[in-house]
């Protein structure tokens, strides 16, 4: 039985749901285990040819107190302008993807992330909400 959740309590289900598909597709073609950079060059295509709006390498300022710091972060995707998305090929999702992700949110002033990773057997994604 499938859970259904409010959309104020899981917001952007339908995007969130068509990004992880998208995942899940390019998953079953690739496999697991390859860099990063070709998982994103997959998703980025996939976004293109369905006509989904999406930022790749998406640069946000950073504010503090009164000033912008030099530095900047650079998220992977923002997706529908709403979505933070970050692609991993790592052993596992783990506390720093996290906290990164939340970061990204925060600074961001987003509520949806998502972390896709792809390294393992079957595709792992974990739905970040920032209230």
């Amino acid at each position: 039985m499938t859970k259904v959740f409010h959309q104020d309590e899981y917001p952007l289900q339908d995007e969130t749901y068509n990004i992880i598909g998208i995942a899940m597709e390019v998953h079953r073609i690739l496999g697991k285990g390859l860099l990063e950079i070709v998982y994103k060059d997959a998703i980025e295509y996939e976004l293109k040819i369905r006509g989904i709006p999406y930022k790749r390498e998406k640069e946000y300022a950073i504010e503090y107190k009164d000033t912008i710091l030099p530095h900047r972060f650079y998220a992977d995707f923002l997706i529908y302008d709403e979505i933070i998305v970050e692609i991993k090929s790592k052993a596992g999702i783990i506390e720093e993807h996290y906290a990164q992700v939340t970061n990204y949110l925060g600074i961001a002033k987003l509520e949806v992330g998502l972390i896709i990773n792809f390294h393992e057997k079957s595709l792992q994604y974990k739905r970040i909400i920032n209230k």
